[in-house]
């Protein structure tokens, strides 16, 4: 299998709330799971799609449109799932971050770790 391009921290975003969507995952509601995981930073719909449509193109994500429904005026829902090879960039993603953030509690301490963990609403250390 080929190796996945290195995520940038958005595309990270992105992908990460298509994971935790699930079947759910479709541009409205990856937006605003962005916007969670994103805030205080606002974050555009426009971005979100352009992403969106940048990793289906890197085949890290794929895509498919549901039914049409009359709640949405006939129109129809595109869906999002990880790829394998997604699903794979996003995990490397994760353990390098994971890497830093250990580096970090050691240097500067755990102290300064929960202190972070206190201003984004978790413990953490």
């Amino acid at each position: 299998m080929a190796r996945p391009d290195s995520l940038g921290q958005f595309e990270q975003l992105v992908m990460t709330a298509i994971l935790t969507l699930r079947d759910d995952a479709y541009g409205v509601t990856i937006h605003s799971k962005v916007e969670e995981l994103s805030r205080p930073k606002p974050v555009s719909l426009g971005a979100v799609y352009v992403t969106l449509d940048r990793l289906e193109d890197k085949g890290l994500v794929a895509s498919w449109l549901a039914d049409p429904t009359p709640e949405r005026g006939g129109r129809a829902k595109r869906f999002y799932r990880l790829e394998a090879l997604g699903e794979q960039a996003l995990q490397e993603s994760a353990v390098t971050a994971k890497r830093i953030w250990d580096v970090i509690v050691e240097v500067w301490g755990k102290e300064v770790a929960k202190e972070w963990g206190k201003q984004w609403g978790k413990e953490a250390g």
